[in-house]
This record gives structure tokens, sequence and C-alpha cells, in this order.
């Protein structure tokens, strides 16, 4: 028997894979998620599918934005999913394929489909089927910002409707057989952080912007004491020479 790996190991393969430090405002997103991502991957009931993709692949992506230095993304996101034992390319690929479906399908193609009505079919359809396989699928709140996403898609300023929003949760909930309380307080709680972590990172960029002001200043005061203190020794020698200088016979 296999055994079940830690949380220990699965943040060791992570940050072997990823060596360089990580922003302290984000370094807390990435072991959460990496967390979550590890528990899921060793639960029984657990089933890998493209709606939870998706919701791992936006989490991090609106979670991660604005961070510098950028080249950095790609390799924390390689890490992250290599930790679990996934590969990037496969969960952008799925996350992908899953969204475009669903854009092109609309709500009421996305709902027929994960409602596995007859004549649906495609990335929406298979989601459902792998959902439906047991009957103990394992829901997660990356699951939720998964579908939340979806909605996101199909429904027109879903975000800015809190009755569309409520509905369309509903909706989709009795569709999948979710709990529907924890999938309306996870995604309040998702949509609460998003903007917790957008007013952090916006205190954090001012306050690298005023420390840069400060160094400016700092190298400018350094400049010009500099220059007064070299216009102060030019002074110094002109008089020196002139005093030196003999005078004219009279």
């Amino acid at each position: 028997m296999n055994e079940i790996r830690t949380v220990s190991e699965t943040k060791r393969t992570f940050y072997s894979l990823h060596q360089r430090p990580i922003n302290a405002i984000y370094r807390r997103v990435v072991e959460e998620l990496m967390v979550e991502m590890h528990l899921l991957s060793v639960s029984a009931d657990f089933r890998f599918e493209p709606i939870y993709v998706l919701g791992v692949v936006t989490a991090f992506d609106r979670f991660m934005t604005g961070y510098q230095p950028e080249r950095d993304l790609g390799s924390i996101f390689h890490a992250l999913c290599q930790s679990v034992g996934g590969n990037v390319d496969d969960y952008r690929y799925r996350a992908s394929n899953l969204l475009d479906a669903a854009k092109a399908t609309g709500f009421e193609g996305m709902k027929a489909a994960l409602n596995r009505e007859d004549g649906s079919g495609g990335p929406l359809r298979e989601a459902a089927d792998v959902i439906f396989a047991e009957s103990s699928f394992k829901y997660s709140r990356l699951f939720g910002i998964g579908l939340y996403t979806l909605l996101e898609a199909t429904v027109l300023d879903l975000a800015e409707n809190a009755d569309r929003l409520k509905e369309a949760i509903e909706s989709f909930a009795a569709t999948l057989n979710l709990p529907i309380d924890k999938l309306q307080k996870d995604l309040e709680l998702y949509r609460g952080n998003l903007e917790k972590i957008a007013q952090a990172r916006i205190t954090y960029e001012d306050m690298l912007e005023a420390e840069r002001r400060k160094r400016e200043q700092r190298a400018a005061e350094k400049s010009a004491a500099a220059e007064a203190k070299a216009a102060a020794e030019a002074g110094a020698a002109t008089e020196a020479e002139v005093n030196a200088a003999p005078s004219d016979p009279a």
C-alpha cells in the first residue's frame, strides 16, 4: 500500500521546485492554496474534475494579481501543481477548455449540460459525468470558486446583482446536489478575500512608493551635500592659490 503524502512533504516538494522568495503578502495565499489542494488530493472522496481545476487556476490568478516580479508567477504555479502530483499545462488546458465551453453555450446551455440533459455534451457534460459517477463526490471551496467563475462567464453583471447571483447559486446547487449554505458562505468569503488582498496590495504598493521617494530624497540630499562640499573645497583651493601667488613688484 502506498503511504499518503503529508503536508510537509508537499511543501518540501514545492520549495524544492520554486526556490526564490515569495513576497510577504502573497506567501500566505500560496501556502493556504497548497495545503487545500494537498488535503483534497489525499481524500478518498476527491474527484479531479475540470470545475475544481478551474477553481484552482482562477484562485491563483486572481489572488496573485500584481505579484512582483511577475516572471516568478509561472514558476510558482508550476511548483504548486507539481507539489500535489499535477501538471501545470494540464491545469491550464482543462480550465481554459471548460471556461470556453461555458462562454460558447451560455447559462441555459451550461445548466442543461451540468444537469446531463439529453443532447448536451462537451467539457461541461464531461464534468457533470465525473461528479455524478460516484455518490460520494466531495464538494470543496475550490470547486465552488470554479462554479462561480463559470457563472461569471455566462451571467451578465453577476457580481453586481445579488438576487441573480443567489438564484444562480441555488439553481446549480440543486442541480449538482451541493451543500447550498456552505457554497454561499465559501463564495462570500472568496469575494471578500479578493477585496482584502486588493486593499493589501494597494497598501503594499503605497509603502513601496513611499520608500522609493525616501531613497530618492536621501540620494538627492547626499548629492547636494557632495556638490556643496566639492564647491567649498574648490573655493578654498582657489583662495589658497591666490594667497600663494607672488605679489607684483612696486
